[in-house]
């Protein structure tokens, strides 16, 4: 079992990012312990490894819910969520092409101003 500050360091998460995932039920289930507090066992880690991996890559969190919706019907849904996640990998993929071709395009500006302002040799500069 892991305490809201734990699992707060472990993910990087506020805590009040923690209770509002928990009150939107993207986050359910989250126990408490005789004193009150809540405590989040392993499945919970579990989900929070794929939400803030979904959620960090783009995925609107009123996905993420029907993503979870869909685990909570069963395997019955197994090929949508399947389907629901490949869409989103080609997307993230299709982000990410693109941000390295914008950084291609930074990376030779830089070049350009290592040249004029830092005096380099162009020669010497590999990509």
């Amino acid at each position: 079992m892991y305490t809201i500050n734990e699992v707060r360091k472990m993910f990087d998460l506020s805590t009040s990012t923690l209770r509002f995932y928990e009150s939107e039920g993207i986050l359910p289930k989250v126990g408490r312990d005789i004193n009150g507090r809540r405590v989040y066992d392993d499945s919970q880690i579990e989900w929070l490894n794929l939400l803030v991996a979904l959620k960090d890559t783009g995925m609107p969190l009123e996905q993420i819910k029907e993503y979870l919706q869909m685990a909570y019907e069963g395997d019955n849904t197994l090929e949508q969520r399947r389907e629901v996640l490949l869409r989103h990998k080609q997307s993230v993929e299709a982000k990410l092409a693109l941000t390295l071709t914008h950084l291609e395009k930074i990376n030779n500006k830089i070049i350009l101003y290592d040249v004029l302002v830092l005096k380099k040799d162009p020669q010497k500069f590999t990509i």
